[in-house]
């Protein structure tokens, strides 16, 4: 704190800002960007450190697009998609947790922890369980501290 009260923006001892992570969270359309959109709407708040990527669903982002997503700074990525026996292309959300095992198998041989990737499944009514799991998943990535990968 400054003489008039400020904030400097710093945090912990030694005047070290505190870590803030960057989180990559793909939403699939139908019910996770639903789900978000929801979270806003009711006013629930989760951290700002999530940059939504809305895409048709989430059995269409391929494994390098996460792989290149950490590689190139991002701290952690989150794939959220339509409950199991819910997805709108029957089975999107199936081939997303296949790939899911491909994924933690590549972050094994890149050296990067298996953490700073997660896959939840998150409906349109969940508002509250998509703020709780953005939540979650900053707390974790807070953990582990910066991307190995990290340019900035």
């Amino acid at each position: 704190m400054t003489e008039e009260g400020e904030s400097t923006g710093q945090e912990g001892t030694g005047g070290e800002e505190e870590f803030e992570p960057l989180i990559i969270a793909f939403c699939c359309n139908w019910c996770s960007y639903a789900g978000a959109d929801l979270a806003g709407t009711s006013r629930l708040q989760y951290p700002s450190n999530i940059r939504i990527i809305r895409v048709m669903c989430s059995g269409m982002v391929h494994p390098n697009l996460v792989i290149d997503a950490l590689s190139k700074g991002a701290d952690g990525v989150l794939m959220c998609g339509c409950h199991p026996g819910d997805c709108h292309y029957l089975e999107g959300n199936l081939v997303a947790e296949k790939r899911a095992d491909a994924i933690y198998l590549l972050l094994e041989d890149l050296g990067i922890e298996p953490e700073r990737y997660r896959l939840e499944w998150v409906s349109a009514s969940e508002g509250q369980r998509f703020a709780q799991v953005m939540k979650e998943m900053t707390d974790t990535i807070k953990s582990l501290g910066p991307s190995p990968y990290r340019m900035y």
